[in-house]
């Protein structure tokens, strides 16, 4: 893969996404890849704008209550990445000087961040030189390497040698070409219908050397939404966040027929911690009550 052609490419048509101007601190980029994760960039940049007004230091979230950033964090879904973030913020604050850490390994040690969370924050705040890999990395490094449709199931130690290959040596390049890499990925090697004249790449892609053939790897798993238990959750959520006082169980049992599959997930939403139940038997948004 040409990475200079890459790199090229980026700088002139790169998305112009607010966690990527100069001046973004280590706590922005981190809170952007929180939200990123399984959400579209349209769904999170005014939310992440609205939480950066809001709460600039981790400090400023951690001061606020669970109850505040689980309403803050409106439908972006998986709620309990709202939870998980100001758990991370309150380490943050009291252990690490109010400044997201630069280092991997620091990193993993802040509640719920992982790996992939950890490298991005280095590479994209700190400008190291890590390989950074999600969904759209390895199927644009699947195609243009190896030549094949799409990437097969994912393999941690596989997919970061792959991609620490095609890293520059300088940290600030290796960066820029992580970021390139997933942009590539996420707006022309897209998975089902790949922009493959826009590509900086393609005059080396192995993938269209060899015919494009089709991907014949194991089939994958297609997340529903309709009907689940996600979908009844939000919808429980939703009842609470535009609620000033805790709602009663008669409240919540109007969101959904399904009486078994409702109860189930209110008992769920309680277990994260997302809901809390009051004295009288209400149920709010944790601390609000």
């Amino acid at each position: 893969m040409d990475v200079a052609a890459l790199s090229v490419w980026f700088d002139e048509h790169a998305r112009d996404l607010p966690w990527r101007h100069a001046g973004t601190t280590g706590w922005g980029v981190l809170v952007s890849e929180i939200m990123l994760q399984q959400t579209p960039v349209a769904r999170v940049e005014p939310v992440w704008r609205e939480w950066m007004a809001r709460w600039p230091k981790p400090s400023e979230l951690a001061a606020a209550t669970q109850g505040e950033v689980v309403r803050a964090w409106g439908k972006l879904g998986y709620p309990r990445r709202a939870l998980r973030l100001h758990a991370a913020a309150g380490v943050i604050a009291t252990e690490h000087g109010d400044v997201v850490p630069s280092k991997i390994d620091t990193l993993l040690g802040l509640p719920g961040i992982g790996a992939y969370t950890a490298r991005a924050v280095a590479a994209f705040a700190y400008g190291q030189r890590c390989p950074v890999v999600d969904t759209n990395v390895r199927r644009a490094v699947a195609r243009a390497v190896h030549g094949a449709g799409d990437a097969g199931p994912p393999s941690t130690t596989r997919d970061l040698a792959d991609v620490e290959k095609l890293l520059p040596e300088e940290p600030a390049d290796a960066a820029k070409v992580s970021a390139a890499l997933m942009e590539l990925g996420a707006v022309v090697c897209v998975a089902r219908t790949p922009r493959c004249a826009d590509c900086p790449v393609r005059a080396g892609c192995a993938w269209q050397r060899n015919g494009r053939p089709a991907y014949a790897g194991p089939a994958k798993a297609v997340q529903k939404f309709a009907g689940t238990d996600r979908q009844v959750r939000g919808l429980l959520l939703d009842v609470l966040r535009g609620s000033p006082d805790p709602a009663t169980k008669q409240r919540l049992d109007l969101v959904w027929s399904d009486a078994g599959q409702r109860d189930r997930c209110l008992d769920s939403l309680l277990v994260d911690g997302l809901v809390e139940q009051t004295r009288d038997g209400r149920f709010a948004l944790p601390g609000e009550h």
